[in-house]
């Protein structure tokens, strides 16, 4: 399943990680070993942040996907499930299902 993984890195910590000359090696590192398929970082309430996007097969992932985070960065990190327009094709029925049975009735 795909998350947009969002990371809320808090000033000290983003002070001290982006002051060491390897970050950006490190970063690539963290990125690929969580399977990263795509990051885009930008500011997030006047701090520092990311979007990153993971596919996982399975919820016994996201502790190793977070904890580098957390340790690395004291990150605040929140997964939250997205889907893809094919995904969101394959939900055609389920959704017409649902707003058969739940929609009210004009």
């Amino acid at each position: 399943m795909r998350f947009l993984l969002k990371l809320e890195i808090p000033m000290e910590a983003g002070n001290a990680a982006l002051s060491d000359p390897k970050f950006g090696q490190k970063m690539q590192a963290a990125l690929k070993e969580i399977g990263a398929e795509a990051a885009y970082f930008t500011s997030m309430a006047g701090q520092r942040g990311g979007y990153i996007i993971v596919n996982m097969k399975d919820a016994s992932q996201i502790p190793s996907i977070a904890e580098p985070f957390f340790h690395w960065l004291g990150a605040k990190v929140e997964f939250i499930p997205v889907m893809t327009p094919e995904d969101l094709g394959k939900a055609g029925p389920s959704i017409a299902a649902a707003v058969k049975k739940w929609a009210p009735k004009k």
